[in-house]
């Protein structure tokens, strides 16, 4: 299966997108309800229909983007908020973009990509970062499946892959999980 730009048009073209919340989840939200910094340049890769990227800036955040290899979601959040810059929102590759970040917010991104690339997804996360750039948010934590999105992983895996580069300050299960995903989904802040 081919994780590439066609298959992601396609699933929201055709509203495939079971991982959808459709709202921003607790976890995150109570993160960026602490964070007291509004400069922050903020990403949040894979932003899909962009609940946490909406929500940092309604609530003040004003350098946050929103970076999607599908044209398809970046158009659905334009129709719904039809106020934000559309230069902050990205049609690229996360693995050929090439600006730097405060913070990387990770909500059901990593678990889209393909599980090879996740050595990947650690460094070219770390080059994003600015130095004490922090990558928080959400990893699944379930068996890696290999049929199709969303994969799984597990704590010692990423622990792993984390530990080699960055900081892990949290790791640990989410106490706020929606319901859906209570008992599977784990919490990480990591620093560059």
């Amino acid at each position: 299966m081919k994780l590439n730009k066609e298959y992601w048009n396609k699933r929201y073209e055709e509203n495939k997108t079971p991982w959808d919340a459709g709202a921003i989840t607790t976890p995150i939200k109570e993160y960026i309800d602490q964070l007291t910094n509004k400069d922050l340049k903020i990403l949040v890769p894979g932003v899909g229909n962009g609940y946490e990227l909406e929500y940092l800036y309604e609530n003040g955040f004003k350098n946050v983007f929103g970076l999607d290899i599908s044209e398809e979601p970046l158009k659905n959040f334009l129709k719904k908020n039809s106020t934000f810059p559309k230069d902050q929102l990205i049609l690229e590759n996360f693995f050929e973009h090439n600006q730097t970040y405060d913070l990387i917010l990770e909500q059901t991104f990593f678990c889209a990509i393909d599980p090879n690339l996740r050595t990947l997804y650690a460094e070219k996360t770390y080059e994003l970062l600015n130095n004490n750039g922090t990558l928080a948010g959400v990893l699944f934590s379930f068996p890696l499946t290999q049929q199709n999105p969303p994969f799984g992983g597990s704590e010692e895996e990423y622990r792993t892959l984390f530990g080699k580069q960055f900081n892990i300050s949290t790791l640990e299960v989410c106490y706020n999980s929606i319901k859906p995903r209570k008992n599977n989904e784990l919490f990480i802040i990591i620093k560059k």
